[in-house]
């Protein structure tokens, strides 16, 4: 490098370091200059003004401790981010929404018409668990959960606040909630911010964070109904996260609203212009935290922003149960953050189950009998279809002597085939059909289903008692043993441990006149009916809603009915065998179905065969 490339470098170091002492000088000035006129400005601001903002200047730190450092540029900024805060109400006969002025957000919201388990009052989040913060450009990032807003307006059934700035102009928060409604209005405005925020700046970012406490009697039930959804424009229904397990989402296209959805309350936020895009969590507490909180739940959404004179933003908050007509008559698809099954299961829910709970609902109180009738309705609604199943399984009971020579006759393992055919042959000279038992059976699957998603779904059970149950939609517990046992929990249900006894007399029912058999399948298939079937059902009932076992029980204890009936008086074993002996040696017409399990059965006779010659 050469004398005079030394001396150039030397002379851009010499400019650039004079550059930067003059600009830090001019800034330092320009501060002080700028803090003597917001002084001079607050002193002769008019009367109003200094009303206005008194819960502001009145709550600033004393003078000695304002010579520290300040974090915001903006004077007003700064002493609304060292004021103190303040609470402000509104309430209907439906909900109570504490506010705080710092950050102008819902503080505790307290559902009046529900209570905790436990008697206690209900908060969908109590003091202090929420946030709710706008983050936007104003020369510098601010987040107004860090400000102490002031209260410019408060009404029975709105209240409005400001956050000042030296400019002028101010951001705006106000909320109004109607009456006899969960539905909260939240109008976001900046009035003459155009000088603040940059023309450049095309959206903000909207925080809201949720910790939701525990509110009903079994931590595994509650979390597992419990879940994030978020909803975009046009589909037909939203998408959900979490459901008992942590999760997170970043979701890069625009949706119109989020939820929070504890088993049976939730936290909505809408967006009328939609949001355009965002992330979302969902964190589960485990179950022994001693706060008693359920999950913490969080959304960062980015909205358009236009900047201009005065720009407002509309968003809706609705805080309240997850009850299906009220969310419905929203017509925003709420509904459908409550699990109803899928298109065949939602659907029998939503038009057959959900109107006649609603109709039983308004003339009895007694909502064990309104079960009872529901079971009652749909085992009649649904008694053609099973009449076939039981008559089928009566049938083949009839025939047990006629079966039992069949397997005589075909005592070995090779023989199988043979001694298929020929107990096929006896249902057909019977009249029974095989299919007969089993497709009714399967065609009453959905309903089962259904009913497996709307109790336990239904706030309508909710802490609502039955015999020796205080809470249908819960667990009933006859026993408590103090400790939580693998697999079983740590109580014992009397409604699933009887669901499961009544259904082991069933399953002994239906099958103690079945011929004894050599096949290895039927011997697995029994046992699975008769022990396994019951067993598995108690273990998973006995955390669930009890309304579910107590379903669940009815609806065996009336089949057991339908098919004693159906034995005693529509199925006569003597007319059948009597039937079996006058068609034996007549030819007996075969349903395609039949033929084709006849060709099946015939080619892996001959596959059999073809076995054996290549074994020689």
């Amino acid at each position: 490098m050469d004398k005079n490339s030394i001396i150039g470098f030397i002379l851009i170091a010499l400019v650039l370091f004079g550059f930067t002492f003059y600009q830090s000088s001019r800034d330092r000035k320009f501060r002080e200059e700028q803090r003597k006129l917001d002084s001079i400005a607050l002193a002769n601001a008019p009367k109003d003004t200094l009303a206005d903002n008194a819960d502001v200047l009145a709550t600033a730190l004393p003078l000695a401790e304002q010579a520290a450092p300040a974090i915001y540029k903006d004077s007003l900024l700064e002493a609304a981010h060292l004021a103190e805060s303040e609470i402000v109400s509104l309430e209907n006969d439906l909900v109570k929404i504490d506010f705080t002025s710092k950050g102008a957000q819902p503080y505790s919201i307290q559902l009046k018409n529900y209570s905790s388990y436990g008697g206690g009052e209900l908060f969908l989040f109590k003091d202090g668990g929420a946030e709710y913060a706008v983050s936007v450009y104003t020369g510098q990032y601010i987040r107004t959960a860090d400000f102490n807003f002031s209260i410019a307006e408060k009404t029975d059934t709105s209240v409005v606040f400001r956050l000042p700035f030296n400019s002028g102009g101010y951001i705006e928060q106000k909320y109004t909630l109607s009456p006899e409604s969960y539905n909260v209005k939240n109008l976001l405005s900046f009035v003459g911010m155009q000088n603040t925020i940059p023309r450049n700046v095309g959206s903000v970012d909207i925080d809201f964070n949720v910790t939701v406490p525990r509110l009903e009697k079994g931590y595994k039930n509650e979390s597992q109904y419990s879940k994030l959804d978020y909803y975009f424009e046009g589909e037909k229904k939203p998408v959900e996260i979490g459901r008992g397990r942590s999760a997170s989402k970043s979701i890069s296209n625009r949706l119109k609203w989020f939820a929070f959805q504890q088993q049976f309350f939730s936290a909505i936020m809408y967006a009328p212009q939609e949001f355009e895009n965002g992330d979302v969590s969902i964190q589960f507490i485990p179950e022994d935290d001693p706060s008693s909180n359920l999950m913490t739940c969080s959304a960062r959404m980015r909205a358009d922003f236009h900047p201009g004179a005065e720009v407002s933003i509309p968003y809706e908050f609705y805080f309240g149960p997850n009850h299906f007509n009220t969310l419905k008559s929203y017509n925003r698809k709420y509904e459908k953050i409550i699990p109803l099954g899928g298109w065949l299961v939602g659907w029998f829910t939503r038009y057959a189950i959900i109107p006649m709970f609603n109709f039983f609902s308004r003339f009895i109180s007694n909502f064990g009998l309104i079960i009872l009738l529901m079971t009652l309705v749909i085992k009649l609604v649904v008694f053609p279809l099973t009449y076939k199943s039981f008559s089928s399984s009566a049938k083949m009971q009839a025939l047990r002597p006629e079966i039992e020579k069949i397997n005589a006759k075909y005592p070995k393992q090779e023989d199988a085939l043979k001694k298929q055919q020929a107990t096929m042959d006896l249902y057909r000279r019977a009249g029974v059909s095989t299919m007969g038992g089993c497709l009714p059976t399967l065609l009453t699957f959905p309903i089962l289903w259904a009913m497996f998603r709307f109790f336990p779904a239904s706030i309508e059970l909710r802490q609502q008692p039955f015999l020796w149950c205080d809470d249908l939609s819960a667990y009933d517990s006859i026993l408590d043993y103090g400790t939580r046992i693998p697999i079983l929990g740590d109580h014992l249900s009397l409604f699933a441990l009887l669901m499961a006894v009544v259904m082991w007399l069933y399953s002994k029912m239906t099958t103690a006149n079945q011929a004894a058999s050599n096949d290895p399948t039927a011997s697995s298939m029994k046992f699975m009916t008769l022990w396994m079937m019951p067993i598995m059902m108690f273990f998973i009932c006995n955390s669930l809603s009890a309304a579910l076992s107590y379903y669940y029980l009815l609806s065996q204890l009336i089949a057991i009915i339908q098919t004693w009936v159906i034995k005693k008086f529509f199925v006569h074993p003597e007319e059948i065998l009597a039937k079996v002996k006058a068609s034996e040696g007549k030819p007996v017409p075969k349903s395609k179905w039949q033929q084709r399990l006849e060709a099946a059965q015939k080619m892996q006779e001959q596959q059999l065969r073809e076995q054996q010659k290549r074994r020689r």
